[in-house]
C-alpha cells in the first residue's frame, strides 16, 4: 500500500517506519526542512530505542522516503496519516493551528479523493471539525478516520509491531476495512481490531492517558502518607488482580509530552461543557506537587547550608530510553536547585544535549554517570535508567564529599544503602527509628 505520514515526530517517524517495515511504500513529509535533511543525511532528530536500524533498513530498500513536499508525498497515497503535533495551548486544551494549517494545505493539493487519519491526539469531535472543513474546501472527497496512538517513548517501535490493541474511529465500513487491511501484519497474534465512532476513538486516547495517570498519582499520593507512617503498600495491593503493579511506582512524578498535557486537555474539554473532571483535575494538581518532593527532602537534610553545597543529579529525560525532558520532574528540581545557590553537575545518558541548550553553562555537564559525584555532597536520582541500577557503591562514596543519596525512583534498597554507610532518602519509604508517628488526637 501507498502511504503518506505528515509530521515526523515521535508519533509519525514511528509510524511511518514500522509501516514501511511491513512493505508499505512511505512517503513522510515534514514542513521543517532541517528534520528532513537531518533524516536524508541518515540521522535522527529524536532518539528511540531501535528506530534508527528501521529507518536506515527501509531507505535503503526504497521503502521509506522523506519530502518537505506536500504534494509529492501525497499524490500517490491510499492512506494519508496525519502526525502533526498538537501542543497545549494557553487555556490548558491542545492546540490545534498545526492541523488547520495542514487541513487548507491539504485542500488545495489533493489531486483525488482520499483517505486522511487522524493519529495525533485531538480533542473530541475534531474529527468531524476536519471533515465538515475539507469538505467546504477540497476540490475532491476526503474521508477522515481517527487512529490514536498507544506508543511509549523508550518503547514505541515494540508497541507499534505489537500493539495492545488497534482503534479505528470511522464512520464508513470500507475505511474500517482499508485500515484493517494495512494494520494486519500487527495484529497477527490475535490482539483485538476494534472499530468505533471517531469520538469515541478520540475519547479513548485521553480516557487511557488519564487512567495510568491516575494509577501514579494515587500511588505516590499513598507514599507520601506511607513515609510519614513507616509503611509500604505496593506489594499489598499489587498482588489484588484488580489493581495490579503497572504504573504502581512511587517517584518524582510523571511528565513526558503525553500524560501532563492530555490531563489537562481532558480538564479542558470538561470545562467548556460545564462538566467537572475533579478527579483528573486532582491528578494533575497531585503531580505537579510530586515533581517538588525530591527538592523539599534535600532543602530538609541541608538547611540553611543547602547553598553551598555540590549536587549531582542522575536522569534529566522525563523516563529512560528517551532523550524527551519535555514537562521532565529533573527540571523542576534543577530549577530549585539553583535558584537556591547550589552548585549542580548532571548526568543523562541521552538527555544532556537538550538539557544544555536549555541551561548553558549555569550547569556542569558530565559524560558518565561518576563523572557526576566527583566532590558532589550528594546525589539526586530523577529517571530510572537501567545503568544507575546496580552502582559500584564503593566508588560512588569515594568520590562524593558526603554520601548522601535522595532516590525519587526507589532503585535501592534502604538497608542496602545503609550497609554501604549512606544516608538514604526515597519516596514513600523512612529510615526513621521513631516508629509510627502520633496522631493529632494522639498528641
Amino acid at each position: 500500500m501507498k502511504i503518506a505520514v505528515i509530521g515526523t515526530g515521535y508519533v509519525g517517524l514511528v509510524t511511518a517506519t514500522c509501516f514501511a517495515e511491513s512493505g508499505n511504500d512511505v512517503s513522510a513529509m515534514d514542513s521543517s526542512a532541517h528534520k528532513i535533511e537531518t533524516l536524508e543525511a541518515g540521522r535522527l532528530p529524536i532518539y528511540e530505542p531501535g528506530l534508527n536500524e528501521l529507518v536506515q533498513r527501509n531507505r535503503r530498500e526504497g521503502r521509506l522516503s522523506f519530502t518537505t513536499s506536500l504534494e509529492r508525498a501525497t499524490e500517490a497515497a491510499q492512506l494519508i496519516f496525519i502526525a502533526v503535533g498538537t501542543p497545549q495551548g494557553s487555556d490548558g486544551g491542545a492546540d490545534l493551528r498545526n492541523l488547520w494549517s495542514l487541513a487548507d494545505s491539504l485542500a488545495d493539493c489533493l489531486n483525488e479523493p482520499k483517505t486522511l487519519v487522524i493519529k495525533s491526539t485531538v480533542p473530541v469531535g475534531t474529527n468531524r471539525r476536519l471533515a465538515e472543513r475539507l469538505a467546504a474546501n477540497a476540490r475532491h472527497p476526503v474521508r477522515v478516520a481517527s487512529n490514536p496512538e498507544f506508543l511509549k517513548e523508550g518503547a514505541a517501535v515494540e508497541d507499534f509491531m505489537k500493539p495492545d490493541r488497534v482503534v479505528a474511529g470511522v464512520r464508513e465500513p470500507e475505511v474500517a476495512d482499508l485500515l484493517r487491511e494495512v494494520y494486519a501484519p500487527f495484529l497477527r497474534t490475535e490482539r483485538p481490531y476494534l472499530v468505533m465512532s471517531p469520538e469515541s476513538a478520540e475519547m479513548t486516547k485521553y480516557a487511557a492517558n488519564a487512567m495510568l495517570a491516575t494509577k501514579i498519582s494515587f500511588i505516590n499520593e499513598i507514599a507520601n502518607l506511607c513515609e510519614a507512617f513507616a509503611a509500604d503498600v505496593r506489594r499489598g495491593i499489587g498482588h489484588d488482580a484488580r489493581i495490579g503493579f503497572q504504573f504502581l511506582f512511587p517517584g518524582a512524578g510523571f511528565g513526558g509530552s503525553c500524560f501532563p498535557k492530555d490531563v489537562r486537555a481532558l480538564v479542558h474539554m470538561s470545562r467548556q461543557l460545564d462538566i467537572p473532571l475533579h478527579l483528573i483535575e486532582a491528578v494533575d494538581q497531585v503531580n505537579e506537587a510530586q515533581k517538588s518532593v525530591l527538592a523539599r527532602k534535600i532543602h530538609n537534610h541541608y538547611g540553611s547550608e543547602l547553598g553551598e553545597k555540590t549536587l549531582a543529579v542522575w536522569g534529566l529525560s522525563f523516563k529512560p530510553r528517551t532523550d524527551d525532558i519535555r514537562e521532565a520532574p529533573a527540571l523542576v528540581l534543577i530549577d530549585a536547585l539553583l535558584a537556591a545557590g547550589v552548585a549542580v553537575r548532571v548526568h543523562d545518558p541521552e538527555a544532556l544535549g537538550n538539557v544544555r541548550a536549555l541551561y548553558g553553562d549555569r550547569l556542569v555537564y558530565c559524560d558518565r554517570p561518576y563523572g557526576a559525584l566527583e566532590g558532589a555532597d550528594g546525589l539526586a536520582i530523577v529517571t530510572e535508567w537501567q545503568e544507575f541500577r546496580n552502582p559500584d557503591f564503593e566508588v560512588m562514596r569515594r568520590l562524593m564529599r558526603q554520601a548522601v543519596v535522595f532516590d525519587g525512583r526507589n532503585l535501592y534498597e534502604p538497608k542496602t544503602m545503609e550497609s554501604h554507610g549512606f544516608i538514604y532518602h526515597a519516596i514513600g519509604r523512612t529510615t526513621a527509628r521513631s516508629g509510627v508517628p502520633k496522631t493529632s488526637a494522639e498528641q
